[in-house]
């Protein structure tokens, strides 16, 4: 079932970019007492995420924060290692990168897909939610991977 406005994230464990490398970091990690954008995308890299979901919110990210948002994250079925250079590359630094490798929160929420068809494997569908102290309160998630609209900083920008 998919996640709702109003419902509260699952409990699932991310894999973040640590002092001493990879560490688990979980929902109450992230998004306890927090007002967060989760920004959800299919893949570090490919050419929607990288050409324009991504870049949306590096550029806006300070007018994102100045609404509230104590912090704007970015999930993707990928490695750390494969989002920690994509961060780097991206010039995303104050967004924080969180792996869901294995799909297991993408499956939690009830938004995965199948990328199997292009070799891509398991994913996450493209979305971008707001979530205060881990509660779903805005959920904007697009009908075509390939398009970045509805999830996109601007569309964000003009509901928060």
């Amino acid at each position: 079932m998919t996640i709702q406005v109003g419902d509260h994230l699952p409990q699932a464990t991310f894999r973040v970019n640590g002092p001493d490398g990879p560490q688990a970091k979980t929902t109450d990690d992230v998004f306890k007492g927090r007002r967060v954008v989760l920004v959800g995308v299919p893949g570090a890299f490919t050419p929607a995420c990288h050409r324009n979901h991504l870049p949306g919110f590096v550029a806006k990210r300070e007018e994102i924060v100045a609404r509230g948002i104590d912090a704007i994250a970015v999930t993707s079925v990928n490695d750390i290692f494969v989002l920690n250079a994509w961060q780097q590359q991206s010039g995303a630094e104050g967004i924080e990168f969180l792996a869901d490798g294995n799909a297991e929160f993408a499956k939690a929420i009830g938004l995965e897909m199948d990328g199997s068809g292009f070799g891509l494997g398991p994913r996450s569908q493209r979305y971008a939610m707001v979530v205060e102290d881990g509660v779903v309160r805005i959920l904007n998630v697009e009908d075509t991977p390939s398009k970045a609209e509805v999830s996109g900083a601007e569309a964000l920008l003009k509901v928060l």
